[in-house]
């Protein structure tokens, strides 16, 4: 999937990692054939009578060769088949093998030709920070392990920037949609502090899960109770003083009806309601397809997009872990993913894409791939082909603890410094 923002990679946090690994394609069986057996070399027991005596012009033939029994064939192959039979069945295995590679890699091929072809020409002029960016930050912040000083020294990081909301991680909730109060017994400190040291920043508790039915152990969406308690940690972590909720359930089929159902409920429970979103399919109907080969969707459709983006006052795209393996294709990839998003977000939602602020190498990620200045670039290009004016738009950097100055120099020179 996507990459999950839940700081599994805190080493002090006990949240559950998130990820499907698809099978691995299958070995390249060899058809061995079984010789014939060879021919029996038992000796002649017979006594040779003599020749009789050669014409003047034939040929003189050894009596014992002469004589000899015809020597036994190994066994015939099945229904006739001779061994060029087998060897033309062998060549239209190949040409079978060669023609569903080419069904497959094709369409592949021209897909990341145009993601390359995507992340060319110049982004507009403006198209940079609207002082709407968000911070994911792990579970350290709510714990106790963060200290003043730490506070101090995240004020003097985003000094400057564009970010104005803080995801602070204060679950994960429990499978039943409760949350114990003791997740996060330093909130009301953080925030007080935030709330001095960053004036206009927001707070978030950032709650989460994994959810049924792609992970039956998990939250039952379905189930109303669930809904309920998860209503319930809401209006209980809201009283704890964050400014909003931002949730991040996974992993999350395209077109969930209860999921849609908990947005509505959630709404009157905040003043402010985010949530971390599945990138859209990039060709049509392409979650379905994946979700048939891997039984892990990964996408959400365009519409269904839409449909939450219309729920909610925020909504932040993972634009990560897209198994992309050049910059180019990755930059293009979030072009496309950027340009997606922005046509079915209405303008009065906040939309952000997600930059890649962590350096892991697994499948669907490669760090040398999936970098700041190819995300922003990315960004930039599809705000500039679809709504360069776009005022409810921002980046979402994921993650804090995972950070390095290289991300964060990039974070500043190519999009909120950019003229």
């Amino acid at each position: 999937m996507k990459r999950s923002p839940n700081p599994e990679s805190d080493p002090t946090t006990t949240d559950k990692p998130n990820s499907t690994q698809p099978p691995p394609a299958p070995a390249d069986g060899r058809n061995s054939e079984q010789a014939s057996p060879a021919p029996a070399d038992g000796p002649h027991s017979e006594q040779a009578s003599p020749a009789p005596a050669a014409e003047p012009d034939s040929p003189s033939v050894p009596p014992a060769v002469a004589d000899a029994p015809e020597p036994p064939q190994g066994p015939a192959a099945p229904d006739g088949e001779s061994r060029t039979g087998r060897a033309g069945g062998k060549a239209k295995v190949g040409r079978w093998t060669l023609r569903v590679l080419l069904v497959l890699l094709v369409p592949l091929l021209i897909a990341e030709t145009a993601l390359r072809i995507n992340y060319t020409g110049d982004p507009k002029a403006g198209t940079h920070s609207r002082s709407r960016d968000a911070l994911w930050l792990g579970h350290a912040w709510v714990d106790g392990r963060r200290t003043d000083a730490d506070v101090t020294a995240l004020a003097a990081r985003l000094a400057d920037t564009g970010i104005r909301d803080l995801y602070v991680h204060a679950g994960p909730l429990e499978h039943n949609g409760t949350l114990p109060k003791s997740a996060y017994p330093k909130a009301r400190w953080l925030i007080t502090a935030v709330h001095r040291k960053l004036p206009g920043v927001r707070v978030q508790a950032w709650l989460g899960d994994e959810v049924a039915p792609e992970k039956p152990y998990a939250m039952h969406l379905e189930r109303k109770a669930t809904r309920d308690a998860v209503v319930a940690s809401a209006r209980q972590v809201v009283g704890a003083g964050f400014d909003g909720l931002h949730f991040d359930l996974e992993p999350l089929h395209s077109g969930d009806r209860n999921y849609l159902a908990l947005l509505d409920a959630l709404r009157p429970a905040t003043p402010l309601l985010s949530v971390a979103a599945h990138q859209i399919d990039p060709l049509p109907a392409f979650h379905s397809f994946w979700g048939t080969v891997t039984g892990h969707p990964k996408w959400w459709s365009q519409e269904y997009f839409g449909q939450v983006a219309r729920r909610v006052d925020q909504i932040a795209v993972m634009s990560y872990d897209t198994m992309q393996p050049l910059q180019s294709l990755y930059g293009g990839y979030v072009a496309q993913q950027t340009s997606l998003a922005l046509e079915v977000t209405p303008r009065s939602t906040e939309l952000l894409m997600g930059l890649p602020f962590y350096h892991e190498n697994r499948f669907g990620h490669w760090a040398h791939a999936e970098t700041v200045p190819a995300a922003v670039r990315g960004v930039r290009l599809g705000l500039s082909r679809t709504d360069a004016d776009r005022a409810n738009f921002g980046v979402a950097l994921y993650v804090d603890f995972a950070a390095t100055e290289d991300d964060w120099t990039s974070y500043r020179k190519d999009w909120v410094r950019t003229s």
